[in-house]
């Protein structure tokens, strides 16, 4: 069965509805509205009822056989979803729902939430036999290069655009934090009327509710972008995150360009170096640049700035670890 972006999927559901729909990822709004899109156009359609099955420790399997096997009294067709938050419905879950793949019930939408599942899982037989049989929608990550996108498509459809500089302050107050996304979005859609949205418009009406993550700080440091590398611990810091998280980062990304520059000058294949070095996304892409532009000097002296960070933290060398954390970031972003 085909794969759908998030994108496609409504004009997916225009055209018909599949009997089988399995969700997975690790982005939990877009999985949200995904499973809100589908339950709406089977209702349009007269799916009126709902049942959910939670899989949580001790969840007996029969009631998923119970449920594709039984007839409403109330209505002829239903929407089934079966919620798997570990991702993991062993020995007796996996038989069951590679029956439901078999045999998707009649008169019945089945819906099928998962979070992030990794390759292992989704090499599994009963992962498989779901993805084979069932219209597949991974909620990935909106991260930092598609946040624009996201939140352009949204102002486009309640009739709203902005300028590229507006669209990059709203990119930094909302970065990390989706679900707050939408709701200044929405607000957008209600303080101002339809057409272009100024800088100061926004000024006035996003608040800062971006959150950041310790392993997304590497990111800005290695695409050069000093400004978001200093944001990003400011933020960290306020939300109160260990320093020695922090420069764990630092001192794991700088150990490996100084790895991946001497792979390079031993003759060693990219892609295989990438591999080697659990080079996967974003990174994988941004390593080589950076290691060029940074320099093996100025990353040997950023690794002597880790020691010295390190020091500060366990109070034996006098200074703020998040001062020169900071001091860190310019090292490498610059």
């Amino acid at each position: 069965m085909p794969s759908l972006s998030p994108e496609a999927l409504s004009a997916a559901l225009t055209r018909g509805l599949a009997p089988l729909y399995l969700i997975h990822g690790e982005e939990a709004l877009v999985a949200l509205e995904a499973a809100d899109q589908i339950r709406d156009a089977a209702r349009r359609q007269g799916y009126l009822e709902r049942e959910v099955l939670a899989v949580e420790a001790g969840f007996d399997w029969s009631s998923l056989r119970d449920a594709m096997s039984s007839v409403s009294l109330f209505a002829s067709l239903k929407v089934l979803e079966i919620r798997i938050p570990s991702g993991k419905p062993g020995t007796e879950g996996a038989e069951a729902l590679i029956n439901l793949a078999d045999r998707p019930p009649e008169d019945t939408i089945t819906l099928v939430l998962l979070p992030k599942m990794d390759r292992q899982q989704q090499q599994s037989k009963w992962f498989q036999a779901l993805e084979k049989s069932a219209v597949v929608l991974q909620a990935g990550l909106v991260d930092r290069q598609s946040l624009p996108g996201w939140i352009g498509r949204r102002l486009q459809a309640q009739g709203q655009t902005l300028s590229a500089e507006a669209l990059a302050f709203f990119v930094d107050r909302v970065e990390g934090n989706l679900l707050a996304a939408r709701q200044e979005v929405d607000k957008l859609g209600l303080l101002y009327p339809r057409g272009e949205l100024t800088l100061d418009m926004l000024r006035e009406a996003v608040a800062n509710v971006a959150r950041f993550d310790v392993f997304h700080l590497s990111e800005s440091w290695l695409e050069g972008d000093a400004a978001r590398a200093l944001r990003m611990l400011e933020g960290l810091e306020a939300e109160g995150e260990a320093p020695v998280l922090v420069l764990w980062s630092f001192s794991e990304d700088v150990r490996m360009l100084l790895r991946l520059r001497q792979g390079l000058k031993d003759g060693r294949n990219a892609r295989d170096l990438s591999r080697e070095l659990r080079l996967w996304g974003n990174k994988q892409k941004l390593a080589e640049p950076a290691l060029r532009r940074i320099g093996a000097r100025r990353l040997m002296q950023a690794l002597e700035t880790c020691a010295q960070v390190d020091r500060q933290i366990k109070g034996v060398e006098q200074g703020e670890p998040w001062r020169t954390l900071r001091v860190l970031a310019h090292q490498l972003a610059h």
